[in-house]
């Protein structure tokens, strides 16, 4: 009997063992939107956000947060949850706040190139991959706010890759949160690329309600990267926030091979009179959304620039792109209200959030996913 017994808790050891291997090798997350998944995120990200929501809205069901941030120079914030396994872990960024230098650093809108180097005070320079194409630029508040917070990111990835073989990844963010979700994802890329970070790393981004992050070309990047289901963009389709920032499209916005780049060629064939009146049109056209993109540029670049430098004072400003063809990024996730919808949340008055909180994403998302309890 005893030596039954034994031979039975051995078998138990072992059982145990394999079980723990494989659990080892596991993979949690999946491609595909995974709307019980989404709802999860905003329980995270509503852990960041006023009492009040933060009191109402349901708590976090299978994650824990291990590590919050300190505020940076634009108050940002990210924290960092974990499942109990600690097989996956959630990097949850901070959206806007009520500070005025945290809606600073959204109209500080001019774009600058996707791969770059920035000097944020005299002894640090921020230097960033977000896109392999050279046409691709991106929002500048939304890269300096960043780069305020890759050390300490990075440094708890790694930190949980080697501890505990953490190789998933899940990247969350609301509003400024998502917007910032979606370069966060395109630097590790790169830093993985570059070997700064472990190549065996699966992520996958839930950016809610995000504007668009940067022009066609980086939204085209992004997209190649996540490609096959590990990047989300979802929309309340009356939330005018994801409709930001303001964006203008030149005629130099094209590809390389465009009939436009050599338009007096293209005349040539026209008859007189059909190649003055096209000539003087397209000249027009040129000089205008040219014009405007450089007022653009100005004002949301340079002058606003020099708000931030009240918070950044070291801050070195960045030369900027001819560039303000902002478009979205990422598989749409489209949430679209209905009549019960617009009884509890109406399309009129003076509340000009009402659309964009976590309450209506997240009801909208319970009915659409039929998870309505």
């Amino acid at each position: 009997m005893k030596l039954h017994s034994s031979s039975g808790r051995a078998g138990s050891l072992l059982l145990v063992a394999i079980f723990c291997i494989c659990r080892l090798g596991a993979q949690d997350l999946k491609p595909g939107f995974d709307s019980d998944e989404y709802l999860e995120m905003l329980r995270i990200t509503a852990r960041q956000v006023d009492s009040a929501t933060r009191a109402s809205f349901p708590v976090p069901k299978e994650y824990e947060m291990m590590f919050r941030s300190n505020a940076g120079p634009l108050d940002n914030r990210w924290e960092l949850w974990s499942n109990k396994s600690k097989s996956v872990i959630v990097i949850s960024i901070r959206g806007t706040t009520q500070k005025p230098v945290s809606w600073l650093e959204n109209f500080y809108c001019a774009m600058i190139p996707a791969t770059g180097s920035i000097q944020l005070n005299d002894s640090t320079h921020f230097t960033y991959k977000f896109a392999n194409d050279p046409k691709a630029t991106v929002h500048v508040g939304w890269t300096i706010g960043l780069a305020t917070m890759t050390p300490g990111i990075t440094e708890k990835i790694k930190e949980y890759h080697s501890q505990h073989q953490t190789k998933q990844v899940i990247i969350v963010g609301h509003s400024q949160g998502g917007a910032l979700a979606f370069l966060l994802r395109s630097y590790l890329h790169y830093e993985m690329e570059a070997g700064s970070l472990p190549n065996d790393l699966i992520i996958k981004n839930y950016n809610s309600a995000a504007p668009k992050p940067g022009n066609l070309y980086y939204g085209y990047d992004y997209d190649y990267i996540t490609r096959n289901g590990w990047g989300f963009t979802i929309v309340n389709a009356l939330d005018w926030v994801p409709e930001t920032p303001f964006s203008l499209q030149t005629l130099r916005d094209f590809n390389n091979l465009n009939p436009f780049t050599d338009v007096k060629k293209q005349l040539k064939k026209q008859s007189f009179l059909v190649r003055v009146y096209l000539s003087r049109a397209y000249g027009r056209m040129n000089r205008k959304s040219s014009k405007s993109q450089k007022v653009f540029t100005k004002y949301l670049g340079k002058t606003l620039g020099a708000q931030i430098k009240k918070a950044m004072p070291q801050l070195r400003q960045p030369d900027f792109s001819d560039n303000m063809n902002y478009t979205r990024a990422g598989v749409p996730i489209v949430l679209q209200p209905d009549t019960g919808y617009l009884k509890k949340y109406p399309d009129s008055g003076s509340h000009i959030f009402i659309h964009h909180g976590l309450w209506p994403y997240y009801l909208l998302t319970q009915k659409i996913y039929g998870k309505i309890p």
